[in-house]
């Protein structure tokens, strides 16, 4: 069986990452599977991985059945990496795990409240938070009940350094460690912008990273105009008449570009005409798409609800409130040894791995629970 799983080496070009090459960051026992299609089974049954269905990708608080979310957007992700790498003799098996694992860590309400909790964290003294390092921290970490899911170090790397907002004309792999991707990981922490410098130690994680960025340009215009935000008119001409208007001619020019200008490189390429216009699509996105997501008050709205689940727990857990679920739905089912985190750190945890609808839920609840308290106070 297990010779059957390693055919595919065979056909994989020189600069591919071999399955032999699998690392792991801590002793594995080994089955019939492969390195890294056991890495998509261990990501694709985690419990962040469920969750994806109702977070955010761009919208929220809209009504709307077909606009994406983010588990939608992670298997485009897969689809279109999974093409560039076929037709490169690329690692699909590794492709796919990154793909799919490379948002686990996103917070409810997309990068509005990503933002939040940065600032959470900052004054919290836990560092910088990044969904792209929070997504390693939940594998490494947090999901198995607190003791990890023993992922390999390329998947691992790949999720980390996917970044989709930074285009890049080229992309080179950077060889690491173990300690050197560790390094990097702490480094995310401490450091404003480190996360900006990151660069996939894989082709695969190469194309992972530029596959973000294909699959959510033109969906999210779509997305835009079905909320009737922006029309096809409203995009320039010269990027229309270059990458195309509609999402599917937006996926099938780059991606065709990309194959066209990697084969037989030990680095992925997108023609100079290409990057210039993906540049220009994703300034048109932020100013017309992005930026008008959100009101004011909807901004204002997830703020106080982040502030507020967040200042709550942390007196919950000093508190020791048995009733409340950061205990009694999340750190009553973890390790011992996940316990040792500051309680900031076990309620940024909790934040982060919440769905839109649970955010909403658990925020809900608490101003129930304290207008009660106010009108019990006040009748004595």
């Amino acid at each position: 069986m297990y010779e059957n799983m390693l055919n595919h080496n065979k056909y994989l070009c020189k600069w591919a990452t071999k399955d032999d090459d699998a690392i792991y960051l801590k002793e594995t026992n080994s089955d019939f599977r492969t390195p890294f299609f056991r890495d998509i089974d261990r990501i694709i049954y985690s419990l962040a991985f469920t969750r994806y269905s109702d977070k955010t990708q761009v919208f929220s608080f809209k009504e709307n059945d077909h606009l994406t979310k983010r588990m939608i957007h992670v298997q485009y992700v897969s689809k279109i990496a999974r093409t560039i790498g076929r037709a490169l003799g690329l690692n699909e098996d590794l492709i796919e795990a990154a793909a799919l694992g490379h948002d686990l860590g996103h917070t409810p309400f997309g990068h509005v409240g990503e933002s939040i909790l940065n600032e959470i964290s900052l004054k919290a003294n836990e560092g910088y938070f990044n969904h792209n390092v929070h997504s390693v921290r939940l594998l490494m970490f947090i999901e198995n009940y607190g003791n990890g899911k023993n992922i390999t170090l390329q998947t691992l790397d790949a999720i980390m350094c996917h970044n989709g907002k930074i285009a890049q004309n080229e992309y080179y792999p950077v060889k690491k460690t173990k300690e050197e991707f560790l390094k990097e990981y702490n480094e995310c922490y401490k450091t404003n912008g480190a996360v900006k410098k990151l660069k996939p130690m894989t082709l695969e994680g190469c194309v992972v990273r530029i596959s973000d960025l294909i699959a959510y340009l033109g969906r999210d215009i779509e997305d835009g105009i079905r909320l009737k935000v922006i029309n096809y008119d409203d995009i320039p001409n010269d990027i229309k008449d270059t990458l195309g208007t509609t999402n599917k001619e937006i996926v099938n020019t780059i991606t065709m570009d990309i194959i066209k200008n990697s084969l037989g490189k030990n680095y992925i390429k997108m023609s100079n005409d290409i990057f210039k216009c993906i540049e220009k699509l994703k300034k048109f996105n932020y100013e017309n798409i992005y930026y008008k997501a959100y009101t004011q008050e909807e901004h204002k709205q997830i703020k106080d609800m982040l502030n507020t689940l967040f200042n709550r727990y942390i007196e919950d857990l000093k508190n020791d409130n048995r009733d409340s679920n950061i205990i009694k739905s999340y750190l009553n089912n973890l390790s011992e040894e996940y316990k040792k985190n500051t309680k900031e750190r076990i309620v940024l945890d909790y934040i982060a791995g919440m769905t839109d609808d649970y955010c909403l839920s658990e925020y809900n609840k608490y101003l129930k629970i304290k207008h009660n308290n106010y009108e019990v106070q006040n009748e004595n």
